[in-house]
């Protein structure tokens, strides 16, 4: 496998996540660089930008995953073939750090032409709050860009995701007065794939959405060789 890394900057965390390392326990994936994803903040939003890693063309193909959208149609890495994706793992109901993350994604799509824009796909780590009013909330508040697309599913279909793409996934139930509420803690990270199917990079947040772009220009452009090759 080669990996190239974007910047000098590798921290043993991203080693860790670009090797795919996760731990699976208690029925829930415990992964690398968990982060507050539902809860309270950690500090991450102060922290330097990540200016992400970048994997060789061809050298790691995107697991697939066939999973339902916001409106109940199917979505799937092979169905998106030929576009270029970004790959988010996103609390639908997280008001803390997803938001953030939402909006750098949405500034991506938002600074690119309209014919080289990438579909923004945010894979649910919350399957118990999921629901249409939740999403559209999201879409209302984060002002979500048309190209975004939710990847919904049950625990056990998410949860493969998850650990396909080696996102750590902390789910803590309380039960306040007969409610049970379920507190998600994730890692916040995102994947450029690009249109053959293969990763080309990695971001964990916090990122900047002109680091991502560049990302989706390089893995378009690619697309745009190999075509006249």
């Amino acid at each position: 496998m080669s990996v190239t890394p974007a910047s000098s900057r590798l921290s043993w965390l991203k080693v860790a996540l670009v090797t795919g390392a996760v731990l699976i326990g208690a029925g829930v994936g415990i992964g690398i660089g968990i982060s507050q994803g539902s809860g309270g903040t950690d500090g991450r939003s102060a922290a330097q930008p990540d200016p992400g890693v970048t994997f060789a063309p061809g050298a790691r193909r995107a697991p697939e995953f066939s999973l339902q959208d916001e409106a109940g149609q199917p979505i799937s890495l092979a169905a998106l073939r030929g576009r270029t994706v970004v790959l988010a793992f996103i609390d639908p109901v997280c008001r803390n750090l997803c938001p953030l993350e939402a909006k750098a994604l949405n500034d991506t799509v938002a600074t690119l032409p309209a014919a080289s824009r990438p579909v923004v796909v945010a894979v649910s780590v919350n399957p118990w709050n999921q629901t249409k009013a939740d999403l559209r909330l999201d879409r209302q508040k984060w002002d979500l860009v048309p190209g975004w697309r939710w990847a919904l599913g049950t625990y056990a279909e998410l949860a493969s995701v998850w650990r396909e793409y080696s996102i750590g996934v902390q789910v803590r139930t309380k039960t306040l007065g007969g409610v049970t509420v379920h507190q998600v803690d994730h890692t916040e990270a995102a994947y450029v794939i690009d249109p053959t199917g293969y990763e080309r990079n990695l971001f964990l947040y916090p990122y900047r959405s002109r680091d991502v772009v560049s990302a989706v220009r390089t893995a378009s452009a690619g697309r745009s060789a190999s075509s006249q090759s």
